[in-house]
């Protein structure tokens, strides 16, 4: 169920042309405490005026705006009499919808140029640093020729029409890339046009959000009862203390132990949340049937459909014993629902949680999503104004798979064992070295390779374990963190001297791409 549009003066509405930075356009404007939601280009006249944008941005995109398959501009979103804001081929898109030249041009411009400011505008007011600034291109098409009534704010040395405006409507436009952290000033220059030109007020804080959030749940749960698929991690365990802030003791979380979890993870939920937030938890103990569904299965993609399945059918088990739920809560992000959505309109796809997997239609529980409107680091914030430890909110991903993508080939309790022991080493060292914090996600892999060792003088033939620790921004893309020798030397030999079967740990240094974050 989609949230009503949230009361915030001056929203900015986004349009999304296909770019890869969209989503930081968003971040940068959420970052100014603004409101922002981004929509497909193909958003029609109705729908533009009743979102009532105190401005609207134009993303860039990587088609060429003299295309015949280009996406284009609605004239509408012109005649709403608000500021517009074109970027890389928005401006291309404004310059040629208001009577300027284009061309298409083979060589891009891609990378850092010089921008030199030729003008006052309020767009570059008290901006930091001085002239000529690092600005970041990404672009094909050229400006031949400007619109009438438009004028040159800024020029490149290969960009003579770097940033513009309209001398009488409320247009402007930059070839460059504000919103990526190559530009210098990049979010000063978003942040005169969201304030200054706009007039938005900063009024999108997180205790509006609590405030707003707890309002609209009570009023669509009312006296229904709610479940959650409870998971331990951050998207279910935000989602669920906002609820339970919401509507009390009318949730019940349903935690499914498929025995596939880290060390004491279903300890630590257990305490979290049925002892510290008072917050009602069924846990149900399907360990051995899901290692009986798995025995037997190497194929990486057969485990996960296995899983996924049982899940479903263990949850919707649990539901109906427990009978009279109405509502079920999910932690659909705002990324998620941004990717159900393309330039060409709106797709049927919506992301399935990661661990309820898609209950079957009988079941007909009406979806609460709070988080629905948040980014993944302000749901972290949301969970710490919720009173969440630190612990919780800034947990590394976790797949819904568990372990068992972790362990290359059959999944047993003879591999879990180890495995679960040399990843809690992992975790304790990464923590004691302080770097759990600067890496996005930290794995240990069983592998089922045999290697030669010496032990108390004895050979020996034994397993091997791969360490894997990324960073990275999104998780589209990731490089191998670096990690200190000496703290790889210290989990090294913690795991071979404390975890039996192990006699060789091995560190993976791929990328993403070519590699995946997860070996499976």
């Amino acid at each position: 169920m989609a949230s009503p549009i949230p009361s915030h003066r001056g929203r900015i509405l986004i349009l999304d042309y296909g770019s890869q930075y969209t989503q930081l356009i968003a971040r940068r404007v959420r970052e100014q405490h603004v409101y922002c939601e981004i929509h497909p280009p193909t958003i029609d006249a109705e729908t533009l005026r009743a979102w009532n944008p105190g401005g609207v941005i134009l993303s860039g995109g990587p088609s060429s705006v003299t295309a015949s398959e280009a996406p284009g501009l609605e004239p509408a979103i012109l005649e709403l009499g608000v500021p517009v804001l074109g970027i890389c081929y928005g401006l291309q898109l404004l310059v040629l919808n208001l009577g300027g030249r284009m061309e298409q041009n083979d060589d891009r411009e891609y990378g850092r140029a010089q921008l030199r400011i030729e003008c006052d505008d309020p767009l570059f007011k008290d901006l930091p640093g001085s002239d000529p600034r690092v600005v970041w291109m990404s672009h094909g098409d050229r400006v031949l020729e400007l619109p009438t009534d438009f004028r040159v704010l800024a020029q490149t040395e290969s960009s003579p029409f770097a940033a513009v405006r309209h001398t009488e409507r409320p247009i402007w436009a930059v070839q460059f890339h504000p919103e990526v952290a190559h530009t210098a000033a990049g979010a000063a220059i978003l942040e005169n046009f969201v304030h200054r030109i706009c007039g938005c007020e900063s009024s999108w804080t997180m205790d509006t959000f609590i405030e707003e959030s707890i309002a609209r749940i009570r009023e669509q749960v009312g006296d229904r009862t709610v479940i959650c698929g409870l998971s331990g991690g951050v998207d279910s365990s935000v989602a669920a203390a906002l609820v339970h802030r919401a509507v009390g003791d009318q949730l019940t979380c349903i935690f499914v132990d498929h025995g596939l979890l880290r060390e004491n993870e279903r300890a630590e939920v257990e305490a979290l949340f049925g002892r510290t937030l008072g917050v009602k938890v069924d846990t149900v103990d399907a360990s051995r049937r899901f290692l009986r569904a798995l025995a037997g299965v190497s194929e990486p993609e057969k485990k996960r459909r296995i899983i996924g399945h049982l899940f479903m059918e263990v949850f919707e088990e649990e539901a109906q014993r427990l009978g009279g739920a109405e509502l079920l809560v999910q932690g659909t992000l705002y990324p998620d629902v941004i990717e159900s959505v393309s330039v060409n309109g709106p797709s049927a796809t919506i992301k399935t949680h990661h661990n309820v997997g898609g209950l079957p239609e009988h079941m007909r529980l009406e979806l609460v999503e709070p988080l629905r409107e948040l980014f993944k680091d302000e749901v972290r914030e949301l969970g710490r104004r919720l009173g969440l430890p630190v612990e919780a909110v800034s947990r590394h991903p976790f797949p819904g798979p568990g372990l068992a993508i972790r362990i290359m080939g059959e999944v047993t309790e003879q591999r879990l064992a180890p495995l679960r022991r040399a990843d809690a080493i992992l975790i304790e060292e990464i923590r004691r070295a302080g770097l759990y914090d600067e890496i996005w996600q930290a794995l240990a892999v069983f592998l089922p390779v045999h290697s030669v060792g010496v032990m108390g003088d004895a050979r020996t033939y034994e397993n091997v374990v791969a360490i894997r620790c990324v960073t990275s921004v999104d998780a589209m893309t990731a490089d191998f963190a670096a990690i200190p020798n000496d703290v790889l030397g210290r989990i090294s030999s913690r795991i071979i001297n404390e975890v039996a079967g192990i006699n060789r740990v091995v560190y993976d240094i791929s990328s993403k791409p070519p590699a995946t974050i997860e070996w499976e």
